[in-house]
């Protein structure tokens, strides 16, 4: 499969900003106005609302009808979803391939945005895995300097960038409606070194995958090709959501891919380091680890059992932990486990 890169957008020119899931922006508006005023300052882009961007409740044809219309639109260079949410899938199927092949523009989400950007990539578009608005640029006292990186990098720079540790990580921030969630971050603590397996061979492949409980239903939906080829010596990314699914859980779905043929197909797996904590429930430190070290080891033992030539990384922070990597969906990520280094392509 040959995928189109979308230009990169110029500073001035606009970027829609949706909600093709969950309206965020309606349940806190105060950090949906600072992540735009955010969104400007780092990308130098004019952010672009559509009606359901802040409608709770919107139908999944209103909110196919917003996506259509930004796809569509020449004035608008690129889109970003504000958060995810659990029903994109019903979104999907009433979108316009031929506008988004015809005008291709890069696309930004993570989380139930799985479902979008795997429609992208299969209809031969690359995006990027990764930045959401309503928790990576909203709230706190500032952008962290790893996701502002990438998100430049995305929109408007392109070009090679390192993957990096940050040291800290937080699984949830204050309640969009505390007004310390403008100013204060969550509750951070100092994370561990990624686990490295497999092969010491440095690896580079396309990429694609996501958050593993949508990919779930992607592949349950029939919205994947049938030939797992396709992978042949990308990158599979996973990671899990705000549901905290155990460890058994995760492992019978990687189990679950492994017998599609996906797991043989690629030359690396990099998982992102799982949150662990939400707002409903909120494990000891040590539970916690316990459950970081499960997923990890569980990670390893499977991928193995299906690909033992597969480079393996877990804990790179691209999922639903803060500090956020945007990584590109479709385009190279480059392992080397013998200098425990990971570059992402942007352009």
């Amino acid at each position: 499969m040959e995928l189109l890169h979308p230009r990169k957008a110029r500073p001035g020119e606009k970027i829609a900003v949706l909600s093709p899931s969950f309206a965020a922006p309606a349940a806190g508006p105060r950090v949906h106005d600072q992540a735009m005023v955010r969104l400007r300052e780092v990308t130098g882009l004019e952010p672009v609302e559509y009606p359901t961007t802040r409608k709770l409740g919107a139908s999944p044809r209103e909110r196919a009808d917003d996506l259509n219309a930004a796809f569509a639109d020449p004035e608008i260079r690129a889109v970003i979803a504000t958060i995810g949410g659990d029903d994109q899938i019903t979104v999907v199927p009433l979108l316009d391939a031929e506008a988004v092949r015809a005008d291709p523009k890069p696309f930004l989400g993570t989380s139930d945005n799985t479902n979008l950007l795997n429609w992208l990539w299969c209809n031969g578009v690359a995006g990027f895995y990764g930045g959401s608005t309503q928790v990576h640029l909203g709230p706190g006292p500032a952008v962290d300097e790893v996701h502002a990186a990438s998100l430049r990098a995305a929109l408007v720079d392109g070009g090679r960038l390192e993957i990096t540790e940050p040291g800290v990580s937080e699984d949830i921030g204050h309640e969009w409606s505390d007004p310390r969630a403008l100013t204060e971050y969550g509750a951070r603590e100092p994370t561990e070194p990624w686990t490295w397996a497999g092969p010491a061979t440095a690896v580079s492949g396309r990429t694609w995958g996501g958050c593993i409980d949508v990919l779930q239903w992607i592949l349950t939906a029939g919205r994947f090709p049938s030939d797992p080829t396709v992978l042949h010596g990308g990158v599979l990314m996973l990671e899990t959501s705000e549901d905290l699914i155990p460890a058994r859980e995760f492992g019978w779905i990687l189990r679950s891919l492994g017998e599609r043929g996906l797991l043989s197909e690629v030359a690396a797996v990099v998982v992102a380091r799982p949150p662990t904590m939400s707002f409903e429930c909120q494990p000891s430190p040590s539970e916690r680890r316990e459950r970081r070290h499960a997923q990890r080891d569980t990670a390893v033992e499977i991928v193995q059992r299906y690909n033992p030539e597969a480079v393996i990384v877990v804990g790179p922070p691209f999922g639903h932990t803060r500090p956020q990597w945007i990584l590109p969906y479709g385009a190279a990520l480059e392992l080397d486990p013998s200098r425990r280094t990971i570059h992402a392509d942007f352009d």
